[in-house]
């Protein structure tokens, strides 16, 4: 196994980590910077995009736009031209809140959900949303949501309430959309942190950064810890597989989450891209846009 840091860049709270196979280009975001950023690894060209809002998470599109998720607000950002086209509005339950982790399901839908800031109260929603701008609630009742990511068939959604150290799984209809109710799946408690963004590989395992204590857990379909990684960087927040054959898992990290995390560590808030890891990702799935392109 190696671990590179892939820049000399470092993000206050990076997060949401996607590959591009169409364009070989990893997205993510400094949220706190309100900054959507892209690299191609094998060219080493740069870009970013400034947000008027701090940022959940983003999505890729069929149409080549990427879905961005503000603070209440979710909207498409054309590549070329920067300009931002609204989708849909979310009002939130409670003051102080925004919209954080998603992830696509297998039929192009985003699910994402909320958060709550500064304080610990059970006010975050799990949301459904489609192409059309219908939303759709999930689940509620959550502080910080994460980890939000579907097994290789479509038919299980894993999602996170940091907080409560607890990875939750939902029976999925992946044509539908329907969800049943929330399972109990992964408690993180004896790992000495709580669950933070999530993948899963194409054999069904799901790769979950445990932001405490610096590492990576790797856990089997059925749940069971099958290995833990250690990383060089405090607080690793997300991971996702990309590269020409999907086997480099790359991570995000904070340096100053805005809240309680925040290190002066050199490496701290770096991007990682990890090889040798003996397993390798799924296509990001598209969020369905063409028809009826807004």
């Amino acid at each position: 196994m190696k671990i590179d840091i892939v820049s000399s860049q470092r993000d206050e709270l990076g997060e949401s980590p996607v590959w591009d196979g169409r364009t070989q280009t990893l997205y993510w975001i400094d949220s706190r910077r309100h900054r959507v950023q892209s690299l191609q690894p094998s060219t080493g060209v740069a870009r970013d995009w400034t947000m008027p809002h701090e940022i959940g998470s983003i999505a890729l599109c069929e149409s080549g736009r990427l879905l961005v998720a503000l603070q209440t607000d979710v909207h498409f950002l054309d590549l070329s031209s920067g300009q931002l086209t609204p989708l849909v509005h979310i009002t939130h339950p409670a003051d102080r809140m925004r919209l954080n982790d998603g992830r696509t399901d297998r039929a192009g839908r985003f699910c994402l959900g909320s958060l709550v800031l500064g304080r610990h109260e059970p006010h975050g929603v799990l949301y459904q949303l489609d192409a059309a701008g219908r939303v759709k609630e999930l689940d509620r009742g959550i502080c910080v949501s994460n980890a939000t990511c579907f097994s290789p068939d479509g038919r299980w959604m894993y999602f996170a309430d940091s907080l409560a150290r607890q990875i939750w799984r939902y029976r999925y209809d992946p044509v539908t959309g329907e969800a049943g109710p929330r399972e109990a799946f992964i408690d993180t408690s004896g790992l000495g942190s709580g669950p933070d963004g999530a993948t899963v590989d194409e054999q069904g395992r799901l790769w979950v950064a445990l932001v405490l204590t610096g590492q990576l857990g790797c856990f089997r379909p059925d749940g069971q810890l099958e290995r833990t990684v250690q990383l060089p960087v405090p607080y690793p927040t997300c991971p996702c597989f990309g590269g020409p054959d999907l086997q480099t898992l790359y991570v995000t990290s904070i340096r100053d989450s805005g809240n309680l995390l925040r290190s002066d560590h050199p490496d701290s808030g770096a991007l990682l891209a990890i090889s040798g890891l003996d397993a390798a990702g799924l296509p990001e799935v598209l969020f369905a846009d063409s028809n009826g392109l807004v």
